[in-house]
């Protein structure tokens, strides 16, 4: 293997920048057809830690993701990536926001004509210095992480939903990003596959340790994950430095929340 792929998407070493927080939210602002969505919303994620996003469907979570990544403009505020300011970047400047983060959807977005390991191997195409072996080791030994070796010659459309996510993350790896966003991994499937996603999830974290967000309303998966939690309610965030201050809430429509979730399997689909 050479020495220039070595690095390539198994690790995060020698990509740390500045910035103590590499991201922040800055008093951000979103409507839709005049229904404020995002109220003056402000929070930061350290750089390697994993920040939660909670909160009930419809209330923000996957439009704060969204505006991360260019998909969406702040009506107002600010949001800042690896210290930079890019509220008001264009589409090309995001193409190389998107070269450094990724994005894991509900979907998977995994491209239907492509095999398992042809998805996963996709984002290393155009890299140099890497041979058809090269490829191919990276493509095993992430389908092997994520547990998807024995569906690696499959399309998409012959996968559950639970193993197209998982399918999704492994891609998501080998673009060696250096935070990645999830957007509810745990909706929509199973009890026992969300679990399942949970374990992969947490072991990813502890081994690569990259900036990661969160969006979801399983407290199951919050709670193992979270570094720092934030709830959004009606526009508004409310910050928690971590999962113990936020458990141990005294707010009335919060408090309802965890009791609700922890009975609830996660069913719905956020905005």
């Amino acid at each position: 293997m050479s020495d220039q792929s070595k690095t390539v998407g198994l690790t995060d070493e020698g990509k740390r920048g500045a910035a103590e927080f590499y991201f922040e939210f800055r008093d951000v602002c979103k409507a839709f057809d005049e229904r404020p969505v995002l109220n003056n919303v402000s929070f930061k994620v350290k750089r390697g830690d994993t920040c939660v996003i909670m909160g009930r469907s419809g209330v923000g979570k996957s439009v704060s993701l969204k505006h991360i990544m260019g998909f969406l403009k702040a009506d107002s505020g600010q949001i800042l990536i690896d210290g930079e300011n890019v509220t008001h970047f264009t589409e090309r400047q995001f193409e190389e926001i998107r070269r450094k983060i990724t994005m894991v959807f509900q979907s998977g977005a995994l491209f239907d004509s492509l095999t398992v390991a042809e998805n996963i191997a996709f984002p290393l195409q155009e890299q140099p210095g890497i041979t058809a072996e090269d490829l191919e080791a990276y493509v095993g030994k992430l389908a092997h992480m994520l547990e998807v070796t024995d569906v690696l010659e499959k399309l998409p459309s012959e996968l559950s939903t639970g193993t197209k996510r998982a399918v999704a993350i492994a891609r998501a790896l080998a673009q060696n990003p250096e935070a990645i966003l999830y957007d509810e991994p745990t909706t929509m499937v199973d009890p026992i596959m969300a679990g399942h996603m949970s374990d992969l999830i947490l072991r990813l974290k502890e081994a690569f340790h990259k900036t990661s967000i969160v969006v979801t309303h399983d407290t199951h998966l919050a709670r193992r994950l979270a570094d720092n939690v934030v709830f959004l309610q009606d526009g508004r965030a409310q910050v928690f430095s971590n999962w113990a201050e936020f458990e141990s809430s005294k707010d009335p429509f919060l408090r309802d929340f965890l009791m609700q979730d922890e009975l609830i399997p996660a069913l719905d689909v956020t905005l």
